[in-house]
């Protein structure tokens, strides 16, 4: 099963996406298990000197989620696992006030941010059939007070359009989509070609953020151990932030030496696509799986 990368965006398949001055404990304390003090920068991730010279000789690994709690969680689930994070968000969250419909049959989401956006703007459902893509954006969804009716077994786009063919009444029915500007057409079409009237709502754009590609900066100096690619457009923004800095062929030599996940294979053909060879996609398209399955590779 694949999911949503609860990252702002959807994979393009169509699967499911304060910095935190913490110590490594999850403290407000920056200093060091002895007393010393900790190398950390504020962000809560390594100096690029402390982080070259290797700390406890932990695989040094990008992470691109949004600069908001998944960034946090991300930096705190790899260190964990015994890595050490390079905290690189790729995508920047611009909301654009809009309101999904209030009169479908069946209403989607798919993803966190969505969730959040929508109940900010005081959306209700009324009597629609709420469809969440995956989990986590259910679980995002009963959070701010929403109640999901239909979560797929397959946490995708296509998997959703399966599961959707099996109402009755989804011929003919309105079906509203509210989600990014980067959302797949797997999921609009598939629900055309079922038969429903399907209106798109743009809940939010994904941008590039300022000062993003510390992590192409050391990808190309071949002092990245590995990246995990949580969306196709992270793959992309990734790259711009490389050209950037003038050194797209460094950056993506440095890749080929370092361990590279997608989180799924919409992502993984898009790397392939910029001349990136992929070593693993996540078993479960969940941003747990993938980090997990990286730094096993890592270890192996």
């Amino acid at each position: 099963m694949s999911e949503d990368v609860t990252d702002g965006s959807v994979d393009q398949g169509g699967t499911e996406d304060s910095d935190g001055l913490r110590g490594p404990d999850g403290s407000d304390d920056l200093s060091g298990p002895d007393g010393s003090a900790d190398p950390r920068s504020p962000d809560g991730s390594l100096d690029r000197e402390d982080r070259t010279a290797g700390v406890a000789n932990r695989p040094i690994v990008a992470v691109f989620r949004p600069d908001d709690e998944r960034i946090d969680d991300a930096v705190a689930l790899l260190r964990e696992l015994g890595a050490e994070p390079v905290a690189d968000p790729m995508l920047a969250i611009e909301p654009t006030g809009r309101t999904p419909r209030t009169d479908a049959a069946y209403a989607i989401l798919t993803s966190k941010t969505g969730a959040e956006l929508a109940a900010e703007v005081g959306w209700e459902p009324g009597d629609a059939t709420l469809c969440a893509i995956g989990p986590a954006t259910a679980d995002a969804l009963a959070a701010v007070g929403y109640e999901v009716d239909v979560v797929p077994d397959e946490y995708t786009s296509s998997g959703l359009v399966e599961r959707l063919a099996a109402e009755p009444g989804i011929a003919d029915a309105t079906v509203e989509v509210a989600r990014s500007d980067h959302g797949s057409p797997v999921l609009l079409d598939g629900l055309r070609e079922l038969g429903a009237d399907v209106h798109e709502t743009v809940l939010y754009r994904l941008a590039r953020p300022a000062g993003s590609g510390e992590s192409a900066t050391l990808a190309a100096s071949t002092d990245l151990d590995a990246a995990c690619f949580t969306s196709s457009l992270t793959v992309v923004h990734f790259l711009e932030a490389a050209a950037e800095r003038g050194d797209v062929p460094e950056t993506v030599a440095g890749l080929e030496r370092a361990v590279v996940g997608a989180i799924g294979e919409p992502t993984r053909e898009t790397l392939a696509d910029h001349g990136i060879e992929v070593d693993l996609v996540a078993s479960e398209a969940t941003f747990e799986a993938l980090a997990r399955e990286v730094v096993h590779r890592l270890k192996c």
